[in-house]
């Protein structure tokens, strides 16, 4: 049998025999394109404004998602999934993208990242609340150590840049949030819907939600360079169209919290991103602070001894 990349597997519906491989690949390929994303959009952060950015990602995204998801018939969603088909297009399509974009005006690329790091912790607490997985006094610690991170991160871009920077602490914070509610919603979607549709509608809604910033895309990429407006062109397709198809796939075959917390890897890969090719790093102390809050993430997904024994890893 030919073997196929993640990207291409998720766009399978029922796979009913999936290699144990091809779900952490799914996640890894996820992971490398969104720590790309963090350092595009702060090195476009001078030529597009948060709206105009967020809305030119989205509809790229939607042209390469729509192409492939159309080609494999129209979904049929239920009054209750389309409602949450919408909430994550406007939370996490757009909410999320524009308040990132708006927050990494003001704070580099790797505390942006390390900003967002809060959303394992949160993700942990809303499947808690509404998927009825296990809340455990592990969770509570790591929620309390995560956002004493937080709070060292924001103090340090604070002291380093200005005030400004809180701000841009402030909008990473509300991208981490809005981040968090829509893996919870979406988990359920992805179980009973093809990832493919659940990606494709969502973009497509984030976009239309992002409609108003029109005309100002029309006036930023009139001003931009040839390669910036191709920066753009590579959020739309990658860290957009293929990274949240392949986190869908491998959110349909992984718990939501468990999932949420391999994003902890994100952030030292960005910041090694953003030093090669923007020459900045995150002030001394926000490194503290990210630590503390990646302590949080591994105290939040540690299960009690006997939870863990009442429930084993199961053998491919």
């Amino acid at each position: 049998m030919t073997a196929t990349t993640p990207a291409e597997e998720a766009i399978e519906p029922d796979a009913s025999s999936v290699p144990a491989w091809l779900p952490l690949a799914a996640v890894g390929v996820t992971l490398l394109l969104w720590a790309s994303a963090f350092v595009a959009i702060r090195h476009l952060a001078g030529t597009f404004s948060p709206g105009s950015l967020s809305l030119g990602r989205l509809v790229v995204g939607a042209i390469c998602l729509g192409v492939v998801a159309v080609g494999r018939g129209l979904p049929r969603p239920t009054g209750r999934q389309w409602f949450s088909i919408i909430a994550i297009g406007v939370l996490w399509f757009g909410v999320y993208n524009v308040a990132l974009n708006a927050g990494e005006q003001h704070v580099d690329a790797g505390t942006a990242v390390m900003l967002i790091q809060v959303s394992p912790v949160l993700v942990a607490l809303l499947a808690a609340t509404f998927l009825h997985e296990r809340f455990t006094l592990y969770l509570g610690l790591g929620l309390a150590l995560a956002f004493a991170g937080v709070g060292l991160i924001a103090t340090a871009s604070g002291d380093s840049s200005g005030d400004r920077s809180v701000l841009g602490v402030v909008l990473c914070l509300v991208a981490a949030v809005a981040y968090s509610i829509s893996l919870v919603l979406q988990k359920p979607l992805v179980a009973r819907l093809p990832a493919i549709h659940v990606t494709w509608l969502a973009c497509t809604i984030g976009a239309i939600v992002c409609l108003p910033f029109a005309g100002r895309l029309v006036d930023d990429t009139r001003d931009a360079s040839a390669s910036d407006v191709w920066w753009v062109v590579y959020l739309g397709v990658f860290p957009t169209a293929i990274a949240f198809t392949t986190f869908a796939y491998a959110l349909r075959h992984m718990s939501a919290s468990n999932l949420g917390v391999t994003t902890y890897l994100v952030p030292p890969i960005t910041i090694v991103m953003g030093w090669l090719f923007l020459d900045e790093t995150p002030p001394t102390m926000a490194y503290v602070g990210g630590v503390l809050a990646l302590v949080g993430v591994a105290v939040a997904r540690r299960k009690p001894r006997t939870l863990a024994k009442e429930t084993p890893a199961p053998v491919s």
